[in-house]
């Protein structure tokens, strides 16, 4: 019982690395502690400690976990409206993702960090020369918060925004549709990057590839700078690939394919993954005139991170998706 309500009660505010298991929270055993006695639930700071160990949460120490951002005077607000956020459209049964790309990998007989049980070491080059690779993996994860179901989108070329919208598309065909019948989806995202809060094209291609598409009325959030590890799908879906893969080299497009969709965890985790090894260029330019055809409305709390893009009437042109190979 104590557990459950601790662990509803931390998974706002929870943080993971992506390259492993480990997780930790924002609040202080003490302020834990307190909301669990306003909650009914009168327990210690350090029985909270050892409860949290037994859900898998670890000590938030300083060796990379001290956050850049963390002196941002909207930070904490930002995380609170996220929460509000969440909170209003899960009452609401509309769909809630958390979009980011994973770390590239290079696809060859390369080192793979972590261990695995063998009878001897696997060989591997003793250099990660980019020219002995058959490419290089940019894998763009959608994560669903609601059904704990992952859906990675692997390319071959740049981590841009059409690719990042082509991701959420491909996504929302194959499994959202189906499961959310609704027209309204909120976007949890970190603040850089392809789907970055500054990055005009990552607004175009929401508003072409995916609104006006599909007639989605999209809310994005975005966590604030340096803040990505607080970004659900960094601990839910990408650690738990890291670790399925750890100690493997990732000889084959086939191979990384395999590790994906193979990747279970205990509470239910299911992950489809794509293969789409189309060209992607970088460098596209959205001009002034775009951006005010765009029907965006910034919210009135940080409207940097927070905005809504709605389909526009009479719809443009839609975009066809690009092939997938599954």
């Amino acid at each position: 019982m104590i557990l459950s309500v601790l662990e509803e009660l931390v998974a706002p505010e929870t943080a993971g690395d992506p390259m492993s298991a480990q997780k930790w929270v924002r609040s202080s055993l003490r302020t834990l502690s307190l909301k669990l006695e306003a909650a009914g639930h009168a327990i210690s700071p350090p029985t909270v400690g050892r409860l949290l160990r037994q859900l898998d949460y670890s000590l938030h120490v300083n060796a990379k976990k001290i956050e850049a951002s963390s002196n941002h005077p909207d930070r904490e607000q930002q995380f609170d409206y996220i929460t509000v956020q969440r909170a209003a459209f899960s009452m609401a049964g509309l769909p809630i993702i958390s979009t980011d790309t994973k770390k590239k990998e290079l696809v060859g007989d390369f080192k793979n960090a972590g261990q695995t049980w063998s009878l001897e070491p696997t060989a591997v080059n003793v250099h990660d020369y980019p020219h002995d690779a058959l490419g290089r993996a940019v894998p763009y994860g959608v994560y669903d918060v609601t059904t704990n179901r992952g859906f990675i989108y692997l390319g071959t070329s740049g981590d841009t925004p059409a690719f990042a919208v082509d991701a959420i598309a491909a996504w929302w065909q194959s499994d959202g549709q189906g499961t959310w019948p609704g027209d309204h989806l909120l976007v949890l995202a970190d603040a850089g990057g392809s789907n970055g809060c500054r990055v005009r094209a990552w607004k175009e291609r929401l508003q072409v590839g995916i609104c006006d598409r599909f007639g989605l009325t999209v809310t994005v959030c975005h966590y604030p700078t340096g803040c990505s590890k607080w970004n659900p799908i960094e601990h839910r879906l990408f650690s738990q690939i890291s670790r399925n893969w750890a100690g493997v080299p990732l000889r084959t497009w086939d191979t990384l394919l395999a590790f994906i969709r193979g990747t279970t965890t205990t509470t239910g985790l299911g992950v489809q993954a794509v293969f789409q090894p189309g060209d992607y260029p970088k460098g596209q330019k959205v001009s002034d005139a775009d951006m005010d055809a765009l029907n965006v409305e910034p919210h009135a709390i940080l409207p940097i991170w927070n905005y809504t893009i709605r389909p526009r009437t009479p719809a443009h042109s839609p975009v066809q998706l690009r092939e997938v190979i599954t």
